[in-house]
């Protein structure tokens, strides 16, 4: 077991209104390499966010939050990430580079979010108030306000960026929405606690907590068309990013299923005690994984399975890899 280093430094937080986060600095390139290989993971447990060395495999500091980390989303020009802190009601602001805080602002109850392809909208998923609220990505003025449903917790959008796609875990449905006119289109039961969300091959993948496993659905109609045991829990899933393998992470039967992105049969499962939730993927084909139920963060070797482990803090959650930024093109959390 790696020990953690506890340096902890923070810039002041400052209050930033929507205006003042434009600047003149260029953003950074397409391709970029970091100065150091960082790993950023949200302890939603106890209200800080981890930076690791990737290198060492040490963290390096410990930055406080308000009250819940849970995911992050970078900006269209690359230039900021934002960690949401939902309990907060906050969306703290760092250089993707560099880990650097750079304060705050105040959103209400940001949990999951992400901008639409076209980078028009900034979506989030408020899973306590039970919003989906959209934000113009540009000056974060809120365009409007659904409630479709109880705990909005993860989503995936038409690569048109026309509709998006929110599953909704205690009202047990996938709901989605035309951002063109910003009306509802349909909302369809899904299965029992659905969560992670992500579109793929023209359709839209679900994993089902209270299922074990995903479902395909049509994204027209919201019909399931196939089905897929994965593992007890399953969560959350992410595509590689050379598209060959999918990855969803079975948090409470603590496995890692590597499923084929066409049959979506399951090819290999890689057992990974303390409950994985979101990943990351280096330039290695290490995967970083969020271990939910233990302070730590695995770092697996999908070729042999072995893995080592990072202590971090309470219920790590989200995970941002800055070699992300040697990348080209769009950057989630989910299409790594």
């Amino acid at each position: 077991m790696i020990t953690r280093r506890t340096a902890v430094s923070l810039l002041p937080l400052a209050l930033f209104p929507a205006q003042a986060l434009a600047d003149n600095t260029p953003p950074p390139s397409p391709g970029v390499t970091p100065p150091q290989q960082l790993a950023m993971v949200m302890n939603s447990g106890e209200a800080t966010v981890s930076v690791i060395d990737m290198s060492t495999k040490q963290v390096i500091n410990t930055l406080p939050m308000l009250r819940e980390p849970s995911h992050w989303a970078l900006t269209p020009d690359r230039k900021k990430l934002y960690v949401s802190d939902a309990g907060g009601n906050a969306l703290f602001i760092f250089d993707p580079l560099t880990a650097a805080p750079l304060g705050y602002i105040r959103i209400a109850d940001p949990y999951q979010l992400a901008y639409t392809p076209d980078q028009k909208y900034l979506a989030v998923n408020a899973l306590r108030l039970n919003y989906v609220d959209i934000y113009d990505a540009t000056t974060l003025q809120l365009v409007k306000r659904f409630k479709a449903g109880k705990f909005p917790s993860h989503m995936d959008f038409s690569p048109d960026s026309r509709f998006s796609f929110h599953s909704m875990q205690k009202s047990n449905t996938l709901v989605s929405f035309d951002l063109t006119t910003m009306t509802e289109r349909w909302s369809m039961p899904i299965g029992k606690t659905p969560a992670g969300v992500l579109w793929h091959n023209g359709k839209i993948l679900v994993c089902i907590m209270g299922e074990n496993g995903i479902v395909e659905v049509d994204p027209h109609t919201g019909i399931i068309t196939r089905r897929q045991a994965t593992g007890e829990g399953a969560h959350n899933i992410f595509l590689s990013r050379d598209r060959s393998t999918l990855y969803v992470s079975n948090r409470v039967g603590s496995t890692l299923s590597a499923l084929d992105p066409v049959s979506l049969r399951v090819k290999r499962d890689y057992p990974i005690p303390g409950g994985p939730d979101d990943i990351g993927i280096a330039p290695d084909g290490k995967i970083w994984v969020a271990l939910r139920f233990n302070e730590a963060v695995a770092v697996l070797d999908p070729a042999t399975g072995d893995y080592d482990t990072i202590t971090v803090g309470r219920s790590p959650h989200g995970i941002f890899l800055n070699t992300e930024m040697q990348k080209m093109g769009e950057l989630t959390a989910e299409r790594l």
